[in-house]
């Protein structure tokens, strides 16, 4: 064993428990806290066997793990608008971080969602209530179709228009929340 293995041994049994359970206490999943604990002792060994050592690996490995989580919480799936049609499980509000996941997610949702509010007043009445019929209220298109007498093809045509205006305005907040 080289002395640097000996030094990345000794900062994962001494930060293991403590970042941890700093990872745990922000994201709700055990599983998903596990996997970002592992990701960043992971991330931790490839760069401490860098020509250029790590300095305080302590304060090294709690800032990769909270640009891990407010990753975590940043990614969105990208779901066509035929498999957001056909997928029933798939819902809005959890693409959104969840409030339990800590201050800066509950600060993230926060700023998020008032966007959203405000990003849907915008559209004309027809996009935002297929928008808000399908995604808050979880309605199918075939119901909304049947309901209002409708096409179909007029409902996936008003909602695909409401997604692009609130992805276009909603990146504006992600960018900012990314910096």
């Amino acid at each position: 064993m080289t002395d640097k293995d000996s030094e990345i041994s000794a900062v994962v049994v001494r930060e293991r428990s403590r970042l941890g359970n700093f990872i745990r206490k922000r994201v709700g999943n055990p599983t998903e806290a596990e996997d970002i604990l592992q990701d960043v002792f992971h991330e931790f060994v490839e760069e401490y066997r860098l020509p250029e050592s790590i300095e305080q690996a302590s304060a090294w490995l709690f800032r990769v793990a909270r640009n891990r989580i407010i990753d975590r919480f940043r990614k969105k799936k990208e779901v066509s608008l035929s498999e957001a049609e056909d997928d029933e499980e798939y819902r809005l509000d959890l693409t959104l971080p969840s409030p339990d996941a800590g201050p800066e997610a509950e600060y993230a949702r926060a700023v998020l969602l008032d966007a959203l509010r405000e990003a849907l007043d915008e559209l004309p009445d027809a996009q935002r209530e297929v928008f808000v019929e399908h995604e808050l209220e979880g309605r199918s298109f075939k119901e909304m179709s049947a309901q209002t007498g409708v096409a179909l093809s007029t409902l996936l045509s008003r909602k695909h228009s409401a997604v692009l205006h609130l992805r276009e305005r909603l990146q504006v907040v992600f960018d900012e929340l990314d910096d």
